[in-house]
């Protein structure tokens, strides 16, 4: 396999992670009426820059962007 491919299915593997990461938090902070929604922005944030991508994520949204 090329390493274009290689590259294409490191990603695709984190973004789908990155969605799942998503998925799962929403369900625990529904509680706390804090979610985030799971779109293509938010999928690549949490995507390309893990957990600190997902904190920034709800820094945002607890500040009210």
């Amino acid at each position: 396999m090329g390493e274009l491919m290689k590259l294409f299915i490191k990603y695709l593997k984190r973004f789908v992670l990155g969605g799942f990461m998503l998925y799962t938090y929403n369900l625990i902070a529904t509680t706390f009426n804090i979610t985030i929604p799971i779109n293509f922005i938010t999928i690549i944030m949490v995507g390309l820059f893990d957990i600190v991508g997902l904190i920034t994520l709800i820094i945002v949204k607890l500040i009210g962007f």
